[in-house]
């Protein structure tokens, strides 16, 4: 199975990058390719259900779970099974933001693309948390 990891570090404190990781509606704001989000399932399944930039007759739905204790919550894709392992850790001066995603076999070709809209929005998350707005797309 395909998998990578990225990290970044935030002046952002925990609380505020947590509010931004947990809420499902505040995943569009930073998450790249993600056009809306609903929260419920769709066709009895999920919790959370993603429409994916510019395909609006295409819910995903999606499994997220958040742990407030280990500070992480856990975003698992219903139709291609891409699983998302978002981690918080307190640091001195804000927060590291870290992230281990994988891919399964099946969709081992979209492990280049994956990587690097993980990385945007990684990275978008990191300076929405410091109240700046992030650039998308």
């Amino acid at each position: 199975m395909p998998t990578f990891d990225d990290a970044t570090t935030t002046t952002g404190p925990v609380e505020e990058v947590w509010k931004l990781l947990y809420d499902p509606s505040r995943l569009v704001e930073w998450w790249d390719g993600i056009e809306r989000i609903e929260r419920h399932g769709t066709d009895g399944r999920g919790n959370v259900t993603v429409w994916p930039d510019g395909y609006p007759d295409f819910p995903m739905p999606q499994n997220l779970r958040a742990d407030a204790d280990d500070r992480q919550v856990t975003v698992s894709c219903l139709v291609s099974d891409l699983v998302f392992e978002w981690r918080l850790e307190p640091e001195r001066e804000g927060t590291r933001i870290s992230v281990h995603v994988e891919i399964p076999e099946e969709e081992a070709a979209r492990l280049e693309d994956q990587r690097a809209a993980i990385g945007r929005s990684l990275r978008a998350l990191a300076q929405l948390a410091t109240g700046a707005l992030p650039a998308r797309g």
